[in-house]
């Protein structure tokens, strides 16, 4: 790799670091009802909203109540993505006179969308009207988003709560999270992409001639600015066209990509620091953002590695570059391969290369990442309350080290919460490889194969994978789009995220209710270098286990071959 790539990851990495703390300290005011730059504009649109809806916000909730509002918003939001998609013909703004979508193709849209996954197996700009763009994925990006920002601040408020029931209020939380963070933060960048070139139209599509007057091209037109910047900033990834941030008109130039990426790991980032301060504790937040860190960083620099080797066929022949096949010439390797690594670390999905083109390792080091259960960095929200129940775990693995009652944060760690955590922590890899396993045995599941062999195993592990973490990206050369797939796909989106945020919901509950242990020289520091080595560890020993098999039937076997032929 050349001066210039390790400089660009310098660069990205540096800006994420030095964003995190004022976005952090920004978005812990907002969880926390303090005052901020945009109180004085944003509080009596609140107070009529709360007014209209019967919202009183100074009702703070149990878990239960905190869950089944959550879980209530969801479902509405579902319904309201499935009727739009069923009734697309019908609805204005269908200039290019767009077909109802099929059901269960319905059926897997709004559960992705809903479930903050954004998972595509469709064309955005041959399938969906600008009124479903708009109206059901772009509001979805927003509140599905808000929603996981809103458990993650409720599990901070459990974490810190003492001998209490309550965890805060999710609709008031819901609001903040989409009018304080997600909505100023996307109108900025927004109008940062359509400078750089970003369609923001209602315009018809609009015919070009091609290279002969008998060919002409048909250029996809749109409001597409407006949902790619909350794609990013709100890890939802789903493209407004079907070559996602690939396509010239989603991601035009090298300074739109690098902004877009940013934009993947900014909320998720500082949100780190947002719990330390919500618990009355940054060293927490900072050490949770450094196990993050270090599992990130060797997986991204093995994609980056992997994919500055040519292909041996390739390689043979005398040529040298590295592998750019799939890639677009204006990003090139690094900024292709860092955005996977960053895309399948956020649980976002979007993606700026054709996965399904990267060398057998790179897939590997991207499909790794999602197979950690979304924690490294992960969701906004999600990726934080996932690397706390990872957190939860260690000190009781540590705790039985030493034969002590287990503590995180003045809290003891008892069976209830153990069992919550192992929830969390199993339904991932038991959706992926259940899905991966009817998938590879079902006639109705291969059939959208491209490839046979280890590189077609890899692309349906791929997909669940994706599906099953709440990512969204996919191996390109699957396709996904047939009854089986949907249904199983979406019943994998559904329990990963829910199966998670329960359990989540019901621990912070739990560690309210108790009350603080004071420390003593048996408590395991749960800020040094020490425990957030061994936090690492315990992920990457957890993922491992649970997909090292599959990995080595797929990618592993791929680059044996490829090395042998």
């Amino acid at each position: 790799m050349s001066p210039n790539g390790f400089l660009q990851i310098a660069v990205f990495l540096g800006v994420l670091l030095l964003l995190a703390k004022p976005l952090g300290a920004y978005m812990a005011a907002v969880f926390e009802g303090r005052p901020t730059p945009l109180t004085r504009l944003l509080q009596p649109v609140e107070h009529i909203l709360y007014r209209v809806c019967g919202v009183d916000t100074m009702a703070s909730m149990t878990w239960r109540g905190y869950a089944a509002a959550f879980l209530c918003f969801n479902l509405a939001s579902f319904l309201a993505v499935y009727g739009i998609l069923r009734m697309q013909s019908a609805l204005p703004w269908n200039s290019q006179g767009f077909p109802n979508v099929e059901a269960h193709t319905a059926f897997n849209i709004a559960v992705s969308f809903a479930t903050n996954t954004d998972w595509q197996n469709y064309g955005g700009e041959t399938t969906l009207s600008y009124f479903t763009q708009m109206v059901a994925l772009t509001v979805q990006n927003f509140v599905s988003a808000a929603s996981g920002m809103a458990v993650a601040a409720a599990f901070a408020r459990g974490v810190a709560g003492r001998r209490t029931a309550k965890i805060g209020n999710f609709w008031a939380d819901l609001f903040r999270g989409t009018s304080y963070v997600l909505l100023p933060l996307s109108f900025v960048l927004a109008l940062a992409l359509v400078s750089q070139g970003v369609v923001q139209n209602m315009d018809s599509y609009r015919p070009t001639a091609g290279d002969s007057p008998a060919i002409t091209q048909l250029l996809p037109m749109g409001p597409a600015a407006s949902q790619v910047a909350i794609k990013q900033l709100g890890t939802n990834g789903g493209g407004f066209f079907s070559a996602n941030s690939a396509h010239p008109f989603e991601n035009p130039t090298p300074l739109s990509n690098f902004l877009e990426m940013t934009s993947i790991l900014l909320i998720p980032v500082a949100f780190c620091y947002t719990f330390g301060r919500m618990i009355g504790d940054v060293r927490q937040g900072w050490a949770l953002m450094a196990a993050m860190t270090l599992l990130f960083l060797p997986l991204a620099f093995g994609a980056i590695v992997a994919e500055h080797q040519p292909p041996p066929a390739l390689a043979s022949a005398g040529l040298i570059g590295g592998n750019m096949e799939g890639k677009e010439v204006r990003f090139g390797i690094v900024n292709s391969a860092l955005w996977a690594a960053a895309t399948t670390a956020a649980s976002n999905g979007s993606v700026n290369a054709m996965h399904d083109s990267f060398a057998p390792l790179g897939g590997m080091a991207a499909l790794f990442l999602m197979q950690l259960s979304e924690v490294v960095y992960g969701g906004v929200g999600s990726g934080l309350y996932g690397m706390v129940i990872y957190a939860i775990i260690t000190v009781f693995l540590a705790g039985l080290m030493i034969g002590r009652t287990p503590e995180y944060m003045g809290k003891k760690i008892e069976a209830f919460e153990m069992k919550m955590a192992s929830i969390a922590v199993l339904v991932p890899p038991l959706c992926v490889l259940a899905g991966t396993a009817i998938a590879v045995v079902a006639p109705l599941g291969v059939s959208g194969l491209q490839d046979r062999g280890p590189h077609g195993f890899s692309e349906i592990l791929y997909a669940f994978t994706s599906m099953g973490n709440n990512n969204g990206s996919a191996f390109g050369g699957y396709a996904a789009n047939t009854i089986l797939v949907n249904l199983a796909g979406g019943i994998a989106m559904l329990a990963s995220r829910y199966w998670i945020a329960l359990p989540v919901l019901a621990i912070a509950g739990s560690l309210a209710a108790k009350k603080t242990v004071p420390a003593s020289n048996g408590t395991l520091a749960t800020h040094t270098p020490l425990f957030i080595v061994t936090l690492a560890v315990v992920v990457i020993v957890v993922g491992a286990l649970s997909f090292i098999p599959s990995l080595a039937l797929g990618p592993v076997v791929e680059h044996l071959r490829m090395i042998a032929s």
